[in-house]
């Protein structure tokens, strides 16, 4: 039978597929999937203990959200970000921040459309704008992964649509400079373009990188739209709990959206939000110390490949590129890390770095022990298959 063009040509997710090389081979540690060491807090597990005893907790509820969460929300974007959402911005609750994405997208984008990527892009949001048969657009960053201005603007089309930033970045780490954030969005402002803003990563900051949310920046809320998640900050990955910060315009066709593919946010993982963002930004930062612990290892044990390895030391989210010296490709170098030494890692080419051999290592999701274990393994791999 017959199956759908557009999606056969859509790359397929990296995850599943290096994650069933590891699951193959037991005992293998990930240096691969985005996530954290740590649990939700407690109250967000009281407040789904709570869950259910009243007969409207399942029924559908709002297609933008929870009052409660809705109103914890706004506070946060307030005093955090300094984004008022009666400056013309509107939020709604999504499956995650991935749902969001693909919510602005059927929202703002036709087919044949264009989105310009900053490149190594996420991968998720490829495939997104591929699709709703748009058509990405990814240009070069420098050689620390920062924006390079004067690439966006020479991409940019009578079919450009949006232009969308990462910061922290997913996959460099790269935080991105608030002065380039600015002129992203001046230049959108200038050409018609909606700037598009992932901030999933947006406590994940080390040494003297700062976050900036460019919703901020006053005259904006016209054509600014910014992505959150709360899967990292807080512990709960599985749980699906993003939001988005629109311009007031676009409700009706969000709703829309929001309606056909979800109907309404799952009520329950609203409820654990609420319980976690009660608590608030104290729980991600008080993980921050051992995560930049972490990351300091990360980098020493890296020296011991210097020779075999290019990376930047980015300061953000908790993700590092490697450009290994070798003329392997990376997904045979990242199966042949599974099999043979028992560590896996994600490989660039997800992320559109096809210029040689890349692999990007979290190392959020392991504590100092294991990370220790996983990097010698690493190391011993990179030596041995490097030298093929």
């Amino acid at each position: 039978m017959r199956q759908s063009h557009t999606i056969s040509a859509v790359q397929a997710p990296i995850i599943p597929i290096v994650g069933e090389w590891t699951r193959n081979n037991p005992n293998t540690l990930s240096l691969g999937q985005g996530m954290v060491f740590y649990p939700p807090p407690p109250q967000a597990l009281e407040a789904i203990a709570r869950f259910g005893s009243r007969s409207e907790q399942h029924q559908y509820s709002s297609a933008l959200g929870d009052k409660r969460l809705l109103e914890l929300i706004a506070e946060k974007l307030r005093c955090e970000n300094h984004i008022n959402l009666a400056d013309g911005y509107r939020v709604m609750v999504t499956a995650g921040a991935n749902m969001a994405f693909l919510n602005v997208l059927l929202a703002i984008t036709d087919p044949e459309d264009e989105v310009i990527l900053p490149s190594p892009y996420y991968f998720n949001q490829e495939m997104a704008i591929k699709m709703r048969n748009c058509v990405p657009v990814a240009v070069p960053t420098d050689s620390h992964y920062q924006l390079r201005l004067d690439a966006i603007e020479a991409a940019i089309t009578e079919k450009t649509r949006a232009i969308v930033t990462v910061s922290p970045n997913n996959p460099s780490g790269a935080v991105y400079r608030e002065a380039d954030l600015r002129a992203v969005n001046a230049l959108c402002r200038e050409r018609g373009l909606y700037h598009i803003c992932d901030e999933a990563y947006e406590y994940f900051v080390y040494g003297q990188a700062r976050h900036f949310s460019p919703a901020s920046i006053a005259g904006a809320s016209d054509y600014t739209i910014s992505l959150y998640s709360l899967s990292k900050a807080y512990g709960f990955a599985s749980w699906r709990v993003g939001y988005v910060v629109f311009p007031e315009p676009l409700l009706a066709s969000l709703l829309k959206v929001q309606d056909t593919n979800l109907i309404c946010p799952p009520l329950i993982c609203q409820q654990a939000a609420i319980g976690a963002m009660e608590v608030g930004a104290i729980y991600c930062q008080a993980q921050l110390p051992q995560l930049a612990a972490i990351r300091a290892q990360v980098l020493q044990r890296l020296e011991e490949v210097r020779e075999q390895v290019d990376f930047v030391a980015t300061e953000g989210a908790f993700y590092l590129l490697l450009k290994i010296r070798t003329s392997q490709q990376d997904l045979d170098f990242v199966k042949a890390l599974i099999e043979d030494f028992q560590v896996s890692a994600i490989p660039g080419c997800a992320f559109g770095l096809t210029d040689g051999c890349y692999l990007r290592l979290s190392y959020g999701m392991l504590n100092a022990e294991k990370v220790e274990i996983a990097m010698t393994r690493l190391i011993a791999g990179i030596k041995q298959l490097a030298k093929a």
